[in-house]
């Protein structure tokens, strides 16, 4: 249907029209096809390419033809010009009847038929029309040259079977919520390592360890290059309060107290574990090492600290932290968009 269109068209509409066409998908199936090593590509734009340049010496030629016309045309005309005064002599000596050699009369010649006007229009703004389209839905078709990778999103937890304290009622926040509320798109803002992109993003629904799986403890991790953040809820009866005494007896260093959203936290260090598995032949695994250094901000699940808690922890390979201020900024703006949903 396209190549009739583009038939109707005038010598001088449809040729330069394919030129341009044949021209730009020539040059950009070529830089496609160098860019990617693709053979197939070459030889398409090869063909594109070769076709443009025919009809470029289509045109050319009909440039030609009309600045100089051929030698045959101006010898037709000398001798028309010569047989002139030939004509008008006979026609002054008296004619023979014409029933005498009567012979066919001469019919006029036909003239050429034109295109209608109309038509050549209706063809014009279809086949402009027609690319229009094909501008518009060849980009998507192609394949796209932004090679930037994207974030990492959040696995689909649905199939998984919730222990049995995430069904009772109201029942704790799951994994799969909590990973979407950590994925933020300004996370990696946030961390102050702005061009980098999340590379993994995870949820799962645990219980708490010690407690028979009478305690809920989703969590969500989300890493990147640099750092890696993880976010748990803990469904218990433990205050911040009671959480800090506690401190006292462990590990965690750098302990600093403060409210975060009007609700009790607490910022506090403590060392990550480092596990070493062997996939060889023994299929052992190494002994339980001291990972590097993770920065820990808890805060009470409501402002009265009836029991339960948040934690936010980041932490990197290299063993760099970012600044307390940047786990604060992510604690306020993660914590409105996770569902309250208290286990009690």
């Amino acid at each position: 249907m396209l190549g009739f269109l583009i038939r109707l068209l005038p010598f001088w509409v449809r040729e330069p029209l394919l030129i341009v066409i044949g021209s730009v998908l020539g040059v950009r199936i070529s830089y496609l096809a160098v860019r990617d090593h693709d053979r197939v590509a070459a030889g398409l734009g090869v063909v594109f390419l070769v076709f443009t340049a025919i009809r470029v010496h289509t045109v050319v030629r009909a440039l030609r033809a009309r600045r100089n016309p051929s030698p045959a045309a101006s010898a037709d005309e000398a001798t028309v010009d010569a047989a002139a005064p030939a004509q008008a002599q006979a026609q002054a000596q008296p004619q023979a009847p014409a029933h005498a050699g009567a012979g066919p009369h001469p019919r006029p010649a036909t003239p050429e038929k034109e295109h209608n006007a109309w038509g050549q229009a209706f063809a014009a703004v279809a086949v402009f029309g027609a690319l229009a389209a094909s501008v518009w839905v060849v980009p998507r078709m192609m394949p796209s040259d932004d090679s930037t990778p994207q974030p990492a999103s959040c696995s689909d937890g649905e199939h998984e079977a919730l222990p049995k304290v995430y069904k009772k009622t109201p029942r704790p926040v799951t994994g799969e919520e909590l990973c979407k509320a950590l994925n933020r798109p300004d996370l990696a803002k946030l961390l102050g390592t702005p061009a980098e992109t999340a590379t993994t993003a995870s949820g799962n629904n645990n219980t708490a360890p010690l407690t028979d799986g009478k305690v809920a403890l989703p969590e969500a991790e989300i890493s990147f290059d640099t750092y890696t953040v993880n976010v748990s809820t803990t469904y218990n009866h433990l205050s911040i309060d009671q959480y800090v005494k506690l401190m006292k007896y462990g590990n965690e260093r750098d302990v600093k107290t403060l409210k975060v959203l009007g609700r009790p936290a607490v910022f506090s260090s403590d060392h990550t574990m480092q596990i070493e598995l062997n996939l060889g032949s023994s299929g052992s695994g190494g002994p339980v090492e001291q990972g590097p250094l993770a920065r820990t901000l808890t805060v009470a699940l409501d402002r009265k600290d009836r029991g339960g808690y948040y934690e936010i922890t980041v932490w990197s390979k290299s063993g760099a932290l970012p600044d307390d201020t940047a786990l604060l900024d992510i604690t306020e703006k993660v914590l409105p968009t996770i569902p309250e949903r208290p286990a009690r």
